[in-house]
């Protein structure tokens, strides 16, 4: 573990460290709103151990807490966190070959450490970018809702300080600069409209389900590309 360490340099370290920082901020506004919703103070401290899984989570929290059904609201974070199956194969090898390491690994695989791994040229450059991040993060995620669930205990309303905003925010960062894509703002914008005008009607939890139809759009619009490829 210590050659991971060293094997990073100072302008890596230092991006990976305010990614914590950011991560453990995000982690606040979870713990303070998943406790102020009226859950249980040991449930997000226990969903951060065993899920990792900051949009899981926050949407497993989000759909309960308006009353939509649990099993939708697991039925939703499985599916946001199929991206995990590419994330496996692109970044495998930073894994070893130990099962032990593997799934230690695998819990750790979040969009942030995948990323860090695959910046990296040099194969020890790769594994230790993913490992610092993802033991940081893990560490820092947390303690921030650790800090955040025993605030919100004291706290009624946490839009007052505007705790709601700060994983949409975070989550709008990361897919704004994926849209400069064209092929990518088919899908999300079908996705959108799918969400909105399903929303009045239908229970909380399902819109978001059904905002998966923009993947259906976006391979339709492809198809004619692809058999011009053949």
């Amino acid at each position: 573990m210590r050659s991971i360490w060293r094997t990073l340099d100072r302008g890596l370290a230092r991006d990976i460290g305010l990614v914590c920082v950011a991560d453990c901020l995000v982690g606040v506004s979870y713990g303070a709103i998943a406790v102020s919703s009226g859950f249980p103070l040991w449930l997000p401290m226990l969903m951060s151990l065993l899920v990792f899984a900051g949009a899981s989570q926050f949407m497993f929290i989000g759909i309960v807490a308006a009353g939509g059904n649990p099993f939708a609201a697991v039925l939703a974070g499985l599916l946001a966190n199929a991206r995990h199956l590419p994330f496996g194969f692109a970044i495998g090898d930073v894994l070893g070959k130990r099962w032990p390491g593997r799934l230690a690994g695998s819990h750790l695989m979040i969009d942030e450490s995948v990323a860090f791994a695959l910046a990296q040229r040099e194969a020890h450059q790769r594994r230790a970018a993913y490992w610092a991040c993802g033991i940081g993060l893990f560490a820092c995620w947390n303690l921030g809702v650790v800090a955040g669930a025993f605030a919100g205990t004291a706290i009624s309303d946490t839009d007052v300080f505007g705790l709601d905003a700060a994983f949409p925010a975070v989550l709008l960062a990361l897919v704004l600069p994926a849209l400069r894509d064209r092929a990518a703002r088919l899908p999300v914008l079908a996705g959108v409209v799918v969400a909105l005008v399903a929303t009045p009607f239908l229970p909380a939890g399902l819109p978001v389900l059904l905002a998966l139809a923009g993947v259906a759009v976006g391979l339709a619009a492809k198809e004619p590309e692809l058999q011009e490829a053949r």
